[in-house]
């Protein structure tokens, strides 16, 4: 039985839409991709397989990893002094009862310490709050800890920043705690607009797909949720007075 004459025209045309769209494929997946991830390893090699979480000391899970700063200590020291941020004090039993104290009494605290969480072993080497309303009832605080990273010859910083909306009952321990927004992107957000009003950046950028799970519940049994960007900042070297070579 002999073919229709358009049936070869049609079966040409299938043919060239099918070997088009396995070219375009083959161009995307094994062309354009692995260029687009070879630059993003190139400008962001440092935050690569970084900790997402940090731990409590009896190694719950803690507060979600959504902040990284580039620069020395002082250089930390210097932007968040700036950014009328106090470095908290350090955990005793002098700082805890006073924290008590003040939190019941509703008295003023700015550099009232906050607990303890882990990563890379060990508890935060800074730490930063704000007060809200003059009491450590309520406050924005960040954790940092130093990675052995560097990025552009400078350290690496990955933090922990959230909002502590009051005190409560922790529901993992019963002991008395803040209990945190679990809007942990708005504190992140309002950590970088007070470092952009300092003029000490010279550059931010967020790194999209940081985490993998957008949700979850901290060492206290207070959830979180997060669009899963880090945000980063670079923070101008004050040593030199000249803004380091950009990559």
């Amino acid at each position: 039985m002999a073919k229709k004459p358009g049936s070869s025209v049609v079966s040409r045309r299938a043919w060239t839409l099918v070997s088009g769209v396995v070219l375009l494929y083959v161009a995307i997946a094994y062309g354009l991709m692995p260029m687009v991830w070879t630059s993003y390893e190139r400008r962001h090699p440092a935050f690569d397989r970084t900790p997402t979480l940090t731990h409590t000391g009896s190694g719950l899970a803690g507060d979600p990893i959504n902040v990284g700063l580039i620069g020395s200590e002082e250089d930390v020291l210097r932007i968040m002094k700036a950014a009328n941020w106090v470095l908290a004090a350090r955990l005793g039993v002098r700082a805890d009862l006073r924290i008590a104290a003040d939190a019941v009494l509703g008295r003023p605290d700015p550099d009232a310490p906050v607990s303890n969480l882990y990563l890379f072993g060990r508890v935060e080497d800074l730490a930063f709050e704000q007060e809200v309303d003059a009491s450590p009832r309520s406050r924005h605080h960040v954790r940092f800890w130093k990675t052995d990273r560097t990025e552009r010859d400078r350290p690496v910083w990955i933090g922990a920043a959230v909002f502590d909306r009051r005190v409560g009952i922790s529901h993992t321990t019963g002991q008395i705690t803040h209990i945190i927004d679990a809007a942990v992107d708005v504190e992140r957000d309002f950590l970088f607009e007070c470092l952009k009003k300092t003029g000490q950046l010279l550059e931010s950028f967020a790194i999209d797909g940081y985490h993998d799970t957008l949700q979850g519940k901290n060492g206290d049994g207070n959830t979180w949720h997060t669009d899963g960007r880090l945000f980063v900042g670079v923070v101008i070297q004050r040593e030199s007075g000249v803004p380091p070579t950009q990559p």
